[in-house]
């Protein structure tokens, strides 16, 4: 799990795909040139992401031109990046792939699409089916997209597959001033909510938002990692586009897992009997 991480804090060019993919090809040479192990980008980071009428035309299969290039890139760095994919039944996917080795070796398509608010991804997305965790050079990972990250059933399960970090690739806007802390009560919301998660499954929680503004709406940025005993290891201020870099160790794991051995002592079968107890109508 030692491994040296560069989150990319981009502002995407709204539908214009070949001016990110530039942008996604200019921060992974300055995240190898950092002598990075890994660069991970925002939900949606090669699209913007209000696209609306949009949502179809900037779709990409698994093996479009755009997505080869970034695989190629692979060989020297691990990637994860954000895009809108078309899937072979033609339903479309608000999708996160993460690439090594020259490889593809992971999509993960956001099963909580955000259907409220000024929200309405239902209208052009297909839901995602399941989270799973998988292997990298760098340890098991897992990935929440943005709003999968508020449902805490998807965190468990990946907590249960004893993943080494959570990616949480984000679209977050800004809102709320807070006259109290000098950070939006958005933001306080999620470092609140990233804090917990990190403590009770003890592992990295690794966020990366985006910036710029759509529609009227702003991105807030704060990219950000916390350590697996719930403390903030690095943190990007301002609402700005930038790098953010740090390094996730195992001997941080390790620590956290002994200190409280919660994996250990977790009992999932009796969750399990309780979902079926409730499906089946029981109640008290």
């Amino acid at each position: 799990m030692d491994c040296r991480v560069l989150l990319a804090q981009v502002e995407p060019t709204l539908g214009n795909l070949s001016a990110n993919l530039e942008t996604h090809l200019v921060e992974i040479q300055a995240a190898i040139e950092r002598k990075a192990d890994l660069v991970l980008f925002p939900e949606l980071s090669l699209t913007g992401y209000f696209l609306r009428d949009q949502t179809a035309e900037v779709a990409l299969t698994l093996d479009a031109p755009a997505l080869v290039r970034i695989a190629d890139r692979s060989r020297d760095i691990s990637i994860g990046v954000g895009f809108v994919e078309l899937g072979r039944d033609g339903r479309v996917f608000n999708s996160w792939a993460y690439f090594e080795d020259g490889e593809l070796v992971h999509v993960h398509r956001k099963v909580h699409l955000v259907t409220y608010g000024m929200f309405d991804e239902g209208r052009d997305f297909a839901a995602g089916e399941g989270f799973q965790s998988f292997e990298t050079r760098h340890g098991r990972l897992g990935v929440l997209l943005c709003e999968d990250m508020w449902h805490v059933g998807a965190s468990w399960v990946h907590f249960l597959a004893n993943v080494d970090a959570i990616v949480v690739p984000s679209a977050g806007p800004g809102r709320g001033v807070s006259e109290l802390r000098p950070e939006l009560r958005s933001t306080r919301v999620w470092y609140t909510l990233q804090d917990a998660l990190a403590l009770l499954y003890q592992t990295w929680i690794v966020y990366v938002n985006r910036v710029g503004s759509e529609d009227g709406i702003f991105f807030s940025g704060g990219s950000r990692i916390v350590d697996p005993s719930g403390q903030e290891l690095a943190r990007l201020e301002g609402l700005d586009p930038g790098r953010l870099e740090a390094t996730l160790s195992a001997e941080a794991l390790r620590r956290a897992r002994i200190a409280t051995p919660l994996r250990r002592d977790e009992k999932p079968w009796i969750v399990a009997r309780e979902l079926a107890r409730l499906r089946e109508g029981g109640a008290g």
